[in-house]
């Protein structure tokens, strides 16, 4: 039993240095009112305003370490445009360096979301996917040779858009295994996986698929608690990683680690206005928990009462420090 409270993990959290590899995305969102019909067609007119650029994808995890008290920096892909510049200011306004952000020649992908009357009423993006060119690869392998030491733990977050990639994968695991012979400890991996690149996360300490991605990963549909852990058997076994830890929306999570026993964690949600982000935030609360030196369970109990502060918000929204602590009970261990 650990003498200390899941509160006092939070502190812990200001040592803890999480890097991000993944997809950059700006979320753009456009907030209006909408009290007619378009007569030119049958959708409703959106009277726009307010406008609102935020950090997306991989970088809305960067965004959730800081707001949770973290330290953190980034390693992607940005377009040589408008929204690239955008993102990297965003990047420097959190106090993390931007370094690793690497630019492209395609364009930075961004999601345009028009939200009316606190709903969301559309949603564009633009976009181009694929695997990244020559250059920009050995750019992001560059910046992970010289840097992926100086972390507590690794997050890897695959929007499917091409930064993460096999080749990018197997030169991280070179880097993570070769970090624990040289400094005599194990930085944690943590893969919030895309189904079509499943492949490239052998090895992970621990993957978090959401309910959906866990049923088409695994083949197996989830209606019950033998489906449930059959499934995470099959990504835990098929994968080799350690763990598996399954968002389920209003069924909160599912964790099965090497010992073969399913802990569900129900969720923590009081009333759910946007899931927008949400999976942003668990990756970010369970990298952190296990970079401040949290077990895997205690790590997974703070990322499900993070989860149920941020699909309270509209938006692609963070739960901070503050917010978190207060969630948990006191004698919470």
């Amino acid at each position: 039993m650990a003498d200390y409270t899941l509160r006092d993990v939070i502190p812990r959290f200001s040592n803890a240095r999480v890097l991000v590899i993944g997809d950059i995305i700006v979320d753009h969102f456009l907030w209006g009112t909408a009290t007619r019909i378009s007569p030119e067609a049958p959708v409703p007119v959106v009277n726009v305003q307010r406008e609102e650029l935020l950090l997306g994808g991989s970088a809305n995890v960067l965004r959730n370490i800081v707001s949770l008290g973290g330290k953190g920096a980034l390693c992607g892909i940005i377009g040589d445009d408008a929204m690239g510049k955008k993102a990297a200011e965003l990047v420097e306004e959190l106090g993390v360096p931007t370094q690793g952000l690497v630019v492209g020649q395609r364009p930075t992908t961004i999601k345009t979301r028009v939200v009316a009357q606190g709903q969301q009423v559309v949603r564009f993006d633009r976009e181009q996917t694929g695997v990244p060119s020559k250059s920009s690869l050995n750019a992001l392998l560059s910046y992970l040779e010289e840097h992926v030491h100086t972390f507590d733990a690794v997050m890897v977050s695959d929007y499917a858009k091409g930064v993460v990639s096999e080749q990018l994968m197997i030169r991280l695991h070179q880097l993570l295994h070769a970090a624990r012979y040289r400094e005599k400890r194990k930085l944690p991996l943590i893969v919030d996986p895309k189904p079509s690149n499943i492949h490239c996360f052998v090895g992970a300490t621990v993957i978090t698929p959401n309910h959906h991605e866990a049923m088409q990963i695994a083949g197996i549909r989830i209606s019950d608690e033998p489906s449930l852990i059959a499934a995470a058997r099959h990504l835990r076994d098929d994968i080799g990683c350690e763990a598996v830890l399954i968002t389920r929306g209003e069924a909160g999570m599912a964790l099965l680690q090497d010992d073969d026993q399913l802990v569900t964690i129900p969720t923590m949600a009081k009333e759910v206005y946007d899931v927008t982000g949400a999976g942003d935030t668990v990756a970010a609360t369970l990298a952190l928990g296990l970079a401040a030196g949290c077990t895997m369970n205690e790590a997974a109990i703070l990322a499900n009462h993070a989860a149920g502060i941020v699909v309270g918000k509209i938006g692609t929204a963070c739960v901070s420090a503050v917010e978190l602590g207060d969630a948990i009970p006191l004698n919470q261990s």
